[in-house]
C-alpha cells in the first residue's frame, strides 16, 4: 500500500472534487432561503444495520467546508449498527451543513456497504489462515475511501495501484514473451529504476504454478480462477517458496472452501464493486 501521506492526500482529493461537483458555484438552495448567520443541529441516523463506516471521513467534510462545526460521535467506525441508531451530531452554520450533506451520505453509505460486506467475509473465514484481500476494481475517483472502508470492515488491502505492487498478470505474461522472460524483465526493470517492490505473478494452471517456481524473487502467486482441488495442488507445490492468493469464482458460498485449500489470502472485487449502499439520512433535530 501507498504511505500514510499518500493516503491522507487522496483523501483530500476526494473531499476537494466531492465538494466541487456537488456545490459548484454555491448551494443556491440554502442561500435562497436560510440566512448566513442561521445555527443548526443535525444528526446522522441508520435506517439499515451492517457496520458504519466512514465517520472519521465525514468530520474531515466536515472540517474542510467549515471549521467551526462540531461533531459530537456516538458510534465509531467498524461499529455494528440497527435501525435507529444515531451515530453522531453535527452542529454549527446551518448553511454548512448543508453545504456538506450530500458527500457525507453518499460516502458513507458507500463505505459502510464495503465495510459490511468485508466484514461477512471475514467471519466466513474464522478458523482458517486465510486473509481476505480487495482488488482495483473500485469507483473511479473513491478508492482510498473504498480501500478504508475494506479495513474498517476486517479485510486487508491489496495494492492500491499500478504503482505500489508489481502484478504480472496472463496479459503482462504472454505480452512478454511467457512467464520466465517476464520475471526477468521485471526484476531488470526494478534494478535499473532502483525500485524496491513486491513481485506478484499470476497462473493460470499448475504448468505454470511450476515454471513460476523455477524462478526467485516471486512474493507471491497468484492461484486465479482454479477449481478446489487444483487449488490444493497449486498450495502444495508452493509449500513455503513463497505466499499463495486465491481469486475468481469467489463468492460467500465459495470462499471458505478456498481458504479450507490452504491459501495465504483470497481476493475479491465484490467488496467494492457488488454492493448495496446502507441507508442512512442527515436530519434536522
Amino acid at each position: 500500500m501507498i504511505s500514510e501521506k499518500q493516503f491522507q492526500r487522496e483523501l483530500d482529493l476526494i473531499i476537494q472534487n466531492g465538494i466541487r461537483e456537488d456545490v459548484g458555484p454555491g448551494d443556491y438552495s440554502s442561500l435562497a432561503c436560510i440566512p448566513d448567520s442561521a445555527k443548526g443541529k443535525a444528526k446522522l441516523l441508520v435506517k439499515d444495520t451492517g457496520i458504519i463506516a466512514g465517520v472519521a471521513f465525514a468530520r474531515m467534510i466536515f472540517e474542510n467546508v467549515d471549521p467551526t462545526l462540531e461533531v459530537e460521535t456516538f458510534i465509531n467506525d467498524g461499529s455494528q449498527v440497527k435501525y435507529g441508531d444515531v451515530v453522531f451530531h453535527v452542529s454549527g452554520n446551518s448553511q454548512s451543513i448543508l453545504k456538506a450533506e450530500r458527500l457525507v451520505l453518499n460516502s458513507m453509505q458507500r463505505m459502510s456497504a464495503i465495510a459490511t460486506k468485508t466484514n461477512q467475509f471475514v467471519k466466513l473465514l474464522e478458523g482458517t489462515k486465510t486473509k481476505i484481500l480487495d482488488t482495483r476494481k473500485t469507483t473511479p475517483g473513491f478508492r482510498a475511501c473504498e480501500k478504508w472502508a475494506v479495513k474498517i470492515g476486517g479485510g486487508e488491502n491489496h495494492r492500491f495501484a499500478l504503482y505500489d505492487m508489481i502484478m504480472l498478470k496472463d496479459n503482462h505474461n504472454d505480452f512478454a514473451g511467457g512467464i520466465s522472460h517476464a520475471i526477468a524483465k521485471t526484476k531488470a526493470f526494478l534494478n535499473q529504476n532502483n525500485l524496491d517492490l513486491k513481485i506478484i505473478v499470476e497462473a493460470r494452471n499448475l504448468d505454470e504454478i511450476k515454471e513460476i517456481l523455477n524462478n526467485d524473487g516471486v512474493y507471491r502467486i497468484l492461484i486465479d480462477n482454479f477449481n478446489f482441488d487444483d487449488t490444493r495442488k497449486a498450495v502444495a507445490l508452493i509449500g513455503d517458496k513463497c505466499l499463495t492468493e486465491s481469486s475468481g469464482n469467489i463468492s460467500e458460498n465459495t470462499i471458505r472452501q478456498y481458504a479450507e485449500c490452504g491459501v495465504n489470502y483470497i481476493s475479491s472485487g465484490a467488496l467494492t464493486h457488488s454492493v448495496y449502499n446502507m441507508d442512512l439520512s442527515l436530519k434536522a433535530i
